[in-house]
């Protein structure tokens, strides 16, 4: 028997149940016992806090609740939990309610960029869904602390519907992102009614579901979901493993019926401090990830919101794990470390640089070991001039199925067809003033 094992059926024998587990692999067994108070918490798990660390406890879950499966609790190293991974994810902190000046509830405006409830679109060919508001465990460094753990916050039909028909009448729309809290909170008849409508839809391309219950609640993912989600190809989820310790033989299983059932799965970790901030720790949760065949995705830089100080680490931080991981790593165990710009700004890679200079002709690169070589350009290049009316292109570059096409941003100021020449800030002070007719 393992040591899991063990903690899981005492954990089950104090909440009352089967010492055998009869119970413990149902998730909506799960969801019924997850631990939402500090008394509970201190009971299953053995541990005694003082009365002037539990008032402090008590006033961060007033207000950012708690809320842990007992599965993901049994994961914790009671021994040694105050630096345990798993337990500062999981657990409140009073450093939650020490709310800094750059911290903000929205800090990627996801409000803002709503054009109807639940749906957030910020990128030109797809929108974020949220169909849910909680999640089986509340996680301490959630971005959306705002909304997650609000009671009875799972949008009705009607809410839904309102999602639904921006998307139909927005045919710009190509992927559609189901978010929340986690849309796997759902049952599976709700779930299976919001894809079959999104599917019926004849631009949404490609489906995607984030959820992290194959983390915190694996035994969500059942023979009877994966029937559902299998209907509605292409369908791709994403989930969230922020160390290794969270990989274990019950969210393996899970990743395995998942992909089993021909259903493409990414890995969105942040970067936490405390808890993976180690080029180490790291590398081996991308390995162990591709092992268990999911494709590292993002490595987020963690977000300002609201009472997150404690979980940030510096940028540079990010880019020496990513100096650990390029070339010592394959290369699809690789994520992309992005910070998801507050204001709206969408997620923006940031790498170590690898480009040292170039010339006309030469490009001088650097390699992750430090050896420095050169590339040679092209001594003729003759690029095609592209208009963009894909429609009616015949040049040698045509390609059927390309729809409409606009450049948008930087691209537009690389683009043949488009005139602009500059991108200027709206409220540039030097435009101001032409605009009121005095000379700069």
């Amino acid at each position: 028997m393992s040591i899991y094992t063990k903690i899981q059926q005492a954990i089950a024998r104090k909440i009352g149940k089967s010492t055998e587990l009869s119970h413990w692999k149902d998730w909506r067994w799960q969801l019924r016992h997850a631990i939402r108070d500090i008394a509970t918490f201190e009971r299953l798990l053995g541990i005694k806090f003082d009365a002037e660390r539990k008032r402090e406890l008590e006033e961060t879950i007033d207000k950012f609740p708690l809320s842990i499966t007992p599965y993901y609790l049994s994961l914790i190293d009671r021994t040694n939990y105050a630096v345990d991974p798993v337990f500062r994810q999981a657990f409140p902190s009073p450093d939650e309610l020490q709310v800094t000046s750059c911290e903000h509830e929205d800090p990627l405006h996801e409000d803002a960029d709503s054009p109807v409830p639940g749906i957030t679109h910020r990128y030109p060919d797809r929108v974020l869904f949220q169909v849910s508001n909680i999640c089986s465990m509340y996680c301490r460094h959630c971005t959306r602390k705002r909304k997650v753990g609000d009671v009875d916050s799972i949008p009705g039909k009607d809410e839904i519907m309102l999602g639904l028909e921006y998307i139909r009448r927005t045919p710009v729309v190509r992927d559609v992102l189901l978010s929340g809290g986690d849309p796997l909170m759902l049952p599976d008849s709700h779930l299976d009614w919001i894809l079959r409508e999104l599917r019926a839809i004849p631009h949404v391309q490609v489906i995607r579901i984030g959820s992290r219950m194959p983390v915190v609640l694996p035994y969500r993912i059942t023979p009877g979901l994966i029937r559902v989600l299998s209907r509605y190809h292409p369908l791709w989820l994403n989930t969230h493993f922020n160390h290794p310790r969270e990989i274990t033989t019950s969210a393996r299983e899970a990743l395995s019926r998942l992909a089993n059932a021909g259903i493409p799965l990414g890995n969105q970790t942040v970067l936490l401090a405390g808890v993976n901030d180690c080029p180490m720790i790291i590398k081996t949760l991308m390995q162990r990830l591709v092992e268990n065949r999911v494709r590292p995705y993002y490595l987020y830089q963690c977000d300002l919101s609201e009472g997150l100080s404690h979980f940030r680490t510096p940028v540079g931080k990010g880019m020496e794990i990513m100096e650990s991981l390029v070339g010592h790593t394959s290369g699809f165990a690789v994520p992309t470390y992005v910070i998801d710009a507050p204001g709206g700004g969408g997620k923006i890679p940031v790498m170590p640089n690898y480009l040292i200079t170039l010339a006309t002709n030469k490009v001088v690169l650097r390699n992750y070991e430090g050896v420095i070589t050169t590339y040679q350009e092209p001594e003729k290049y003759e690029a095609v001039f592209c208009d963009r009316n894909c429609a009616d292109c015949r040049l040698e570059l045509n390609m059927e199925g390309t729809g409409e096409y606009s450049a948008v941003g930087i691209e537009r100021l690389l683009s043949d067809f488009h005139e602009t020449i500059s991108l200027t800030p709206e409220d540039n002070i030097r435009m101001k003033r032409r605009s009121n007719g005095r000379p700069d």
